[in-house]
């Protein structure tokens, strides 16, 4: 088989109903920045190792579930999407890694290590996906969990940011506003 179709020469794609969307239709930006966001952690990955290793795997794989159900103009899915035991997956590993960290009162400036700009960087991607989401759901309803889990995935990839940081010793730089 052929990579290559031509069916997208036109400037359209096809969803899994099999009806031709342009290339730039809100769905496709929504699917295609979770596809960004998911080669961003599997780079993540490539630098870790252990548990969070895995627990990245398994969030690519709600990632690749959550580009399935976006692409699916339907709600008939053939199989389980993104579910609220999912977002709680998520917000345990947040607490877990909080419980280790300093307080935060302040915004943080990214960098400091390429695997803690890695993660900011897909956390931007994540916060990316979540406005094509949300605009897309403003058109078309799609399900709740899927709003939920962007959401708390940012958040979590926030949070591992400054995990890296902490673990690493690296210094975390907070935003300082000058004020006149």
């Amino acid at each position: 088989m052929k990579v290559y179709t031509k069916t997208g020469d036109d400037g359209t794609t096809s969803l899994f109903s099999g009806k031709r969307v342009s290339k730039h239709h809100t769905r496709i930006k929504a699917y295609g920045t979770i596809d960004e966001l998911n080669a961003w952690i599997g780079l993540i990955r490539d630098q870790t190792e252990g548990k969070i290793q895995k627990e990245l795997v398994q969030i690519q794989q709600l990632l690749m579930t959550i580009g399935s159900q976006l692409a699916n103009d339907k709600s008939d899915l053939d199989f389980d999407g993104v579910s609220t035991n999912d977002v709680k997956m998520l917000e345990t590993q947040i607490d877990k890694m909080t419980e280790l960290l300093p307080s935060l009162k302040n915004f943080v400036i990214p960098g400091g290590h390429p695997l803690v700009s890695y993660t900011h960087l897909a956390r931007c991607v994540c916060r990316r996906a979540e406005r094509f989401i949300t605009e897309l759901n403003e058109k078309e309803p799609i399900e709740k969990e899927i709003i939920f889990f962007i959401n708390r995935l940012s958040d979590y990839l926030f949070t591992l940011s400054r995990k890296f940081t902490y673990e690493m010793q690296v210094e975390e730089i907070k935003w300082q506003l000058d004020r006149k």
